[in-house]
């Protein structure tokens, strides 16, 4: 069979007279075939009228001249290279053609923006000065009042408004540049009114206005507005104007009404329509950022709208896409460090929503890594929730200590995540029932698994994405809230002693080796510490206010980790005979002993905070973290 032959192109009739195109046309070719095609429509339409015998004739060979012209021009588009309009109009002085680059469609749309002052708004970009930013903001008034008017005068006629809505849209469009100069623009965005109609758009009947009008906000909010119209010592020399420029303009905005507006508008976007995602993204970019520069509005925009249902119903829906990625986020911003929007979260059912959403990794990882993020957004959305006893109520009514359990069995990129939030979950006296749950959920034997490394290759595949102490770090914390908050002398209790009395001892053993590596992390973070110590003592600099910094360095550097190992130490050597004497001997081995981990401890007795001490504190009498570390201290003095 002859390939070549079934799917050769049919030749054309021996009459007809078009030339073939070779596969590589020179431009002069190009230009003698078009004078070529012109002089034969020429000849066409001469033979057309004196050789026609009648009216009915006439029309007929004028109809095919027509017809031949528009196919010969529309060949010789094809041949221009991207469909440029101007490819043939265009050429120099030896006859050789550039074009503009332009398609006929894309000529069409400057062509509109010519007709409605775009030669003006071109310019008055390119200089950005008072005056061309002032000019610009004038032709937005003009163009949104033309529109208002047109729109009220004939409400039932879109083809009376319909030019000027193609106007505002390219009006809007001409604003974004003004984000660049935000010194210079964003005080006559005030003074002119303009925040005032840009926020009264956000009403209009036309959803592509809207999302015109969320796209200029947004750009205009952006954190990084300006930066990359500015020279590295101008950026450092007009941050603080540029700061305050955008803290103005949202200020602005706030005052009126702009959360409000946004939420409401949320519910008008179609996300089946790809502007209309663009839109929902754009809004949500706005909360991010404005957040960003007034954090304590989180409050606010969840007390006084309805953001927070709009955000746990999107992160539910099965199919996952960037705008669910990104209320995740927003959700997990708004609930960072602020007790009544988490207390809001519990009351619309949030844990619930989580639960359910994160139930879906408990097979299988997510498809993507913008999928594995969303996940890791609503794993830490829990994690915050959690630091209210309100909602470690919730969490544990869902059965939410169930299901990070079996998380944790079936080894998936979520087992990690759900180390996490049972930490945060079980610490505490109002962690005391999830410690519980854990214990009968029969987590203790996959909790110690995961201490002794189990597994570890496969876990290191799976969660690449975090550093293995932090799962160590995690697993202790876990540990650490078991011993504080599981009653003395319960099976529960008893159970967890005996996890570090199997096999030989080897949990202590494995404490000891943790500690160690703890130890020599925080030697080099002292080191660091003492070199800046001298640094600043050589420039004669206040010492006094850096002790805070220096201890939260401390922390990070391992003594964090420390605190944590040698507090599990100290409650399994005060709590059984066997372990304390085998500890013992372990530590005698490398020269040290019981006052090592004393001094330890005491650093983290003085630096534990009242408030949180007080608060810790539950109605039953539980023992403070203060008053349990002094008890340990004092116990192991004595030994």
């Amino acid at each position: 069979m002859d390939i070549d032959q079934l799917f050769k192109v049919p030749k054309l009739p021996a009459s007809s007279n078009k030339r073939r195109m070779p596969d590589n046309p020179t431009p002069e070719m190009l230009k003698r075939m078009k004078m070529d095609n012109a002089s034969d429509v020429v000849q066409d339409v001469q033979v057309s009228t004196t050789n026609g015998s009648s009216a009915r004739d006439k029309g007929k060979h004028r109809a095919t001249v027509e017809d031949d012209d528009e196919d010969e021009r529309d060949e010789a588009m094809d041949f221009a290279p991207g469909g440029d309009a101007d490819y043939f109009a265009e050429e120099d002085g030896e006859g050789r053609f550039f074009g503009g680059g332009l398609t006929n469609e894309q000529k069409d749309i400057l062509n509109i923006f010519d007709q409605a002052g775009g030669d003006g708004v071109r310019e008055d970009l390119e200089e950005m000065t008072i005056t061309g930013v002032r000019r610009l903001l004038t032709r937005f008034e003009r163009t949104v009042n033309k529109n208002q008017d047109q729109r009220s005068k004939y409400p039932d006629d879109p083809t009376k408004f319909i030019d000027s809505e193609a106007d505002l849209d390219l009006a809007l469009k001409a604003l974004l540049p003004l984000a660049q100069s935000p010194v210079l623009a964003y005080p006559e965005i005030i003074r002119t009114g303009t925040v005032e109609r840009l926020i009264g758009l956000l009403s209009h009947e036309n959803m592509d206005i809207v999302i015109d009008v969320v796209e200029v906000i947004n750009e205009f909010t952006d954190e990084d507005v300006g930066n990359e119209a500015e020279g590295e010592e101008e950026e450092e020399d007009e941050e603080g104007s540029r700061e305050d420029a955008l803290k103005q303009l949202i200020e602005s905005f706030l005052a009126n009404s702009i959360l409000e507006l946004l939420v409401d508008n949320l519910s008008r976007f179609n996300e089946a329509e790809e502007s209309d995602r663009q839109g929902v993204f754009h809004v949500l970019g706005i909360f991010e950022n404005i957040l960003g520069v007034k954090s304590e509005l989180s409050a606010q925009l969840v007390s006084k709208t309805k953001i927070l249902p709009w955000l746990l119903s999107r992160i539910e829906t099965p199919k996952h896409d960037e705008n669910r990625g990104y209320a995740a986020e927003i959700l997990s911003i708004l609930l960072q460090s602020n007790r009544p929007n988490r207390l809001e979260f519990g009351n619309k059912d949030g844990v619930e929503t989580c639960l359910k959403t994160l139930s879906r990794y408990r097979k299988k990882d997510p498809a993507t890594a913008e999928e594995g993020e969303f996940m890791e957004n609503v794993f830490d959305v829990l994690c915050s929730a959690l630091a209210e006893p309100e909602i470690k109520k919730s969490f544990l009514d869902s059965e939410g200590v169930d299901l990070m359990v079996l998380m944790m069995k079936d080894k998936m990129q979520a087992r990690s995540r759900a180390i996490k939030v049972l930490d945060h979950a079980m610490s505490g006296p109002a962690g005391t029932t999830a410690c519980e749950t854990f214990v009968e959920a029969l987590g203790l034997k996959t909790l110690f698994s995961s201490f002794m490394g189990g597994n570890a290759g496969k876990k290191q595949k799976v969660t690449g994405s975090h550093a293995a102490s932090e799962d160590t770090a995690h697993t202790l914390g876990i540990v650490s809230s078991l011993l504080s908050n599981l009653a003395s002398e319960t099976p529960a209790r008893t159970r967890l002693l005996a996890k570090f009395v199997e096999n030989s001892y080897e949990k202590p053993e494995k404490l000891l080796e943790i500690r160690d590596a703890a130890h020599a992390r925080l030697r080099a973070t002292e080191k660091d510490i003492e070199s800046e110590k001298q640094r600043m003592e050589a420039e004669g600099e206040d010492l006094e206010d850096m002790q805070d910094i220096w201890y939260l360095q401390r922390l990070d550097g391992g003594l964090f980790t420390l605190q944590t190992v040698d507090y599990i130490l100290a409650w399994i050597v005060m709590e059984d005979d066997g372990i304390r004497t085998h500890v013992q001997k372990l530590l005698d081995r490398k020269n040290q002993s019981f006052k090592d981990i004393v001094k330890t401890l005491q650093i983290y007795h003085d630096n534990v905070d009242d408030d949180d001490t007080d608060a810790n504190a539950n109605a039953d009498g539980a023992p403070s973290q203060r008053e349990i570390l002094h008890n340990l201290i004092a116990f192991l003095d004595a030994c």
